[in-house]
C-alpha cells in the first residue's frame, strides 16, 4: 500500500495572504475589486469587496474562484472552450452551478496538490487575471 503524503490545506492566514496581495496589486493599478478565496471543497474561506468595487464584482469574483477550482485550471485558459465552436460550449449551461469563463480566476496548489481557488472581479478581465496570479505566486513565496 502506497502512503501519500499529506498536504497542508489552505488555512486562514494563506487566505489572508491571498487577499492581501490581490487587493494590493489592484490598488497599484488603481483598480477597485472584489476579493474571494474558496477552499478545496468550494467553501468560502475569505471575501473582501472594495468600497468602490462595483457591486457584481463580488459575485464574479466568486464564480471564477470556482470555476478555477472545480476545473483546476486559470479562468482564463478556458475561455476559448465555451466559445460556441469549443468543445465545452455547453458547459455553463449544462450544470446548475456558479461557473463564469471569464479571465480572474486562479487555483491554487501546493506540492501539487490542488488546495483552493482565488477569484478577482472588477477589472478588465486581463487585470483580474493578473492581480490573483501576483497573489498565487505571494503565497507560494
Amino acid at each position: 500500500m502506497n502512503a501519500t503524503a499529506a498536504v497542508t490545506p489552505l488555512t486562514t492566514a494563506d487566505a489572508d495572504t491571498l487577499i492581501t496581495a490581490a487587493r494590493a496589486a489592484a490598488e497599484a493599478a488603481g483598480v477597485p475589486v472584489s476579493v474571494t478565496v474558496l477552499d478545496a471543497g468550494g467553501h468560502l474561506l475569505a471575501f473582501h469587496r472594495d468600497d468602490r468595487a462595483v457591486l457584481i464584482s463580488g459575485e464574479t469574483s466568486t464564480r471564477k474562484a470556482y470555476t478555477a477550482l472545480q476545473l483546476n485550471a486559470p479562468t482564463a485558459d478556458l475561455v476559448d472552450l465555451v466559445k460556441p465552436d469549443g468543445p465545452f460550449h455547453s458547459l455553463p449551461t449544462a450544470l446548475d452551478r456558479p461557473l463564469l469563463f471569464i479571465a480572474g480566476g486562479i487555483p491554487v496548489q501546493r506540492d501539487g496538490r490542488l488546495i483552493g481557488a482565488i477569484g478577482v472581479g472588477g477589472g478588465a478581465p486581463e487585470q483580474d487575471h493578473a492581480f490573483a496570479t501576483t497573489a498565487r505566486e505571494e503565497l507560494t513565496r
